[in-house]
């Protein structure tokens, strides 16, 4: 096996980083805390939902999918509005 680099696999826009960029990393609790926040992604939600696996009629899923996007999301309102009404015993 050759030990030097493929040119057509070096990257000029995105090099390999060495042991020279590591020593001038900063950790992320070093960066200023309006960067973190941006970093860090979306605040978890408030209520947060279960993942579980169900079993539904393909007739069902197939007019939810038809519905758009967020369908998943009106099922769950559509199983909500039944057990306003009923009881699931």
């Amino acid at each position: 096996m050759s030990k030097r680099p493929n040119p057509e696999l070096i990257d000029d826009d995105n090099p390999e980083l060495t042991s020279e960029w590591f020593k001038r990393a900063v950790p992320f609790s070093g960066l200023p805390e309006s960067l973190q926040t941006k970093l860090r992604g979306r605040p978890k939600a408030a209520v947060t939902k279960e993942r579980i696996t169900i079993r539904l009629s393909q007739e069902v899923v197939e007019r939810f999918r038809a519905s758009g996007d967020g369908w998943q999301t009106r099922v769950d309102a559509a199983l909500k509005d039944w057990l306003s009404t009923h009881s699931p015993a």
